[in-house]
Protein backbone atom coordinates (compact mmCIF):
# COMPACT_ATOMS: atom_id res chain seq x y z
CA UNK A 1 0.00 0.00 0.00
CA UNK A 2 1.13 3.52 0.08
CA UNK A 3 1.54 3.37 -3.77
CA UNK A 4 0.71 6.92 -5.84
CA UNK A 5 -0.49 7.64 -8.88
CA UNK A 6 -1.90 10.69 -11.17
CA UNK A 7 -4.45 11.02 -13.34
CA UNK A 8 -4.61 13.49 -16.23
CA UNK A 9 -7.76 14.21 -18.20
CA UNK A 10 -6.77 16.69 -21.02
CA UNK A 11 -8.85 19.57 -20.97
CA UNK A 12 -12.21 19.91 -22.93
CA UNK A 13 -11.46 22.87 -24.85
CA UNK A 14 -8.35 24.77 -26.10
CA UNK A 15 -6.94 27.12 -23.07
CA UNK A 16 -8.64 25.20 -20.65
CA UNK A 17 -6.23 23.86 -17.50
CA UNK A 18 -6.75 19.25 -17.67
CA UNK A 19 -8.19 18.11 -15.05
CA UNK A 20 -5.40 16.50 -12.36
CA UNK A 21 -5.26 14.44 -9.31
CA UNK A 22 -2.69 12.43 -7.30
CA UNK A 23 -4.45 9.04 -5.68
CA UNK A 24 -2.65 7.10 -3.12
CA UNK A 25 -3.32 3.16 -2.43
CA UNK A 26 -4.85 3.15 1.39
CA UNK A 27 -6.65 -0.26 1.38
CA UNK A 28 -6.10 -2.69 -0.87
CA UNK A 29 -7.82 -6.37 -0.58
CA UNK A 30 -7.29 -8.72 -3.26
CA UNK A 31 -10.38 -10.00 -5.18
CA UNK A 32 -12.65 -7.66 -2.71
CA UNK A 33 -11.42 -3.90 -2.22
CA UNK A 34 -9.44 -1.10 -3.45
CA UNK A 35 -9.68 1.83 -2.06
CA UNK A 36 -7.30 5.35 -3.28
CA UNK A 37 -7.34 8.74 -1.37
CA UNK A 38 -6.92 11.49 -3.32
CA UNK A 39 -3.96 13.71 -1.54
CA UNK A 40 -4.29 16.36 -4.27
CA UNK A 41 -6.21 17.69 -7.32
CA UNK A 42 -6.96 20.22 -9.49
CA UNK A 43 -10.27 20.45 -11.73
CA UNK A 44 -11.05 23.11 -13.48
CA UNK A 45 -13.62 25.24 -13.84
CA UNK A 46 -15.30 25.13 -10.62
CA UNK A 47 -14.49 27.64 -7.99
CA UNK A 48 -13.14 25.26 -5.29
CA UNK A 49 -10.47 23.51 -7.54
CA UNK A 50 -9.12 21.52 -4.80
CA UNK A 51 -12.40 20.25 -4.02
CA UNK A 52 -11.20 16.13 -4.51
CA UNK A 53 -8.42 16.51 -2.00
CA UNK A 54 -9.14 14.26 0.45
CA UNK A 55 -12.06 12.45 -0.77
CA UNK A 56 -11.92 8.12 -1.34
CA UNK A 57 -12.71 6.21 -4.75
CA UNK A 58 -13.62 3.06 -3.46
CA UNK A 59 -14.03 -0.58 -5.87
CA UNK A 60 -16.03 -3.55 -3.73
CA UNK A 61 -16.17 -6.44 -5.51
CA UNK A 62 -19.02 -8.26 -3.82
CA UNK A 63 -20.97 -11.70 -3.90
CA UNK A 64 -23.71 -11.68 -6.63
CA UNK A 65 -26.14 -14.23 -8.05
CA UNK A 66 -24.07 -16.06 -10.66
CA UNK A 67 -20.48 -14.46 -9.88
CA UNK A 68 -19.64 -11.32 -8.26
CA UNK A 69 -20.75 -7.43 -8.94
CA UNK A 70 -18.79 -4.36 -8.30
CA UNK A 71 -19.58 -1.87 -6.29
CA UNK A 72 -18.19 1.83 -6.73
CA UNK A 73 -18.13 4.93 -4.44
CA UNK A 74 -16.23 8.15 -4.83
CA UNK A 75 -16.29 9.14 -0.90
CA UNK A 76 -16.75 12.98 -0.52
CA UNK A 77 -18.53 13.86 -3.95
CA UNK A 78 -21.74 14.59 -2.88
CA UNK A 79 -24.04 17.00 -3.71
CA UNK A 80 -22.65 20.06 -2.20
CA UNK A 81 -19.65 19.78 -4.46
CA UNK A 82 -19.49 22.35 -7.46
CA UNK A 83 -18.51 19.43 -9.63
CA UNK A 84 -20.89 17.09 -8.48
CA UNK A 85 -23.33 17.10 -11.84
CA UNK A 86 -20.51 16.83 -14.01
CA UNK A 87 -18.18 14.66 -12.30
CA UNK A 88 -20.97 11.96 -11.50
CA UNK A 89 -21.81 11.65 -15.18
CA UNK A 90 -18.25 11.22 -15.91
CA UNK A 91 -18.40 7.86 -13.47
CA UNK A 92 -21.27 6.79 -14.96
CA UNK A 93 -19.64 6.62 -18.14
CA UNK A 94 -16.57 5.35 -16.60
CA UNK A 95 -18.02 2.97 -14.62
CA UNK A 96 -21.72 1.73 -15.45
CA UNK A 97 -20.70 2.21 -19.16
CA UNK A 98 -16.54 1.89 -19.76
CA UNK A 99 -15.83 -0.86 -17.22
CA UNK A 100 -18.80 -2.61 -17.73
CA UNK A 101 -18.14 -2.98 -21.32
CA UNK A 102 -14.24 -4.01 -20.61
CA UNK A 103 -15.32 -6.35 -18.01
CA UNK A 104 -18.14 -7.96 -20.45
CA UNK A 105 -16.85 -7.51 -24.23
CA UNK A 106 -12.48 -7.06 -22.84
CA UNK A 107 -12.47 -3.76 -24.76
CA UNK A 108 -13.68 -0.63 -22.54
CA UNK A 109 -15.26 2.52 -24.10
CA UNK A 110 -14.00 5.50 -26.05
CA UNK A 111 -13.65 8.93 -23.82
CA UNK A 112 -16.87 11.30 -25.11
CA UNK A 113 -14.85 14.39 -23.81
Amino acid sequence: MDAEFTYRHPPRRERHAQHYSLQRVVELEPRRRVAWRVTDSHSPGVSEPEEWTGSEIVFDIVPAPGGTEPRFTHVGLVPGVECFDACSTAWLHYINGSLRSLITTGEGLPDPW
